[in-house]
């Protein structure tokens, strides 16, 4: 699983959740692979996943979303929602 956070330089709230992101992908090592992606360097990218707002949170399985969550939160948030996210695929 691909958990991607498309982000951009200019947002604020990009910012305070990068870190909760790192920790929960460190967390989660073996289950999901973190790739941060600027909108604003990839809008091919942010328009086909039609991001409306950043942060917007990603979990994809072989290139499908399986899930999607917008704003920042705290890790153990995050945490849960990609735990809960993929237990539904097991």
């Amino acid at each position: 699983y691909v958990l991607v956070d498309l982000w951009a330089t200019w947002c604020g709230p990009c910012r305070m959740v990068s870190p909760a992101l790192e920790q929960v992908a460190h967390q989660l090592a073996g289950q999901v692979k973190l790739v941060k992606v600027d909108i604003d360097r990839n809008p091919r990218l942010a328009q086909r996943f039609q991001v409306q707002a950043v942060p917007t949170l990603l979990l994809l399985e072989k290139g499908e979303v399986i899930s999607r969550k917008t704003g920042a939160a705290p890790a153990p948030a995050l945490k849960q929602w990609v735990e809960e996210s993929l237990a539904g695929r097991r």
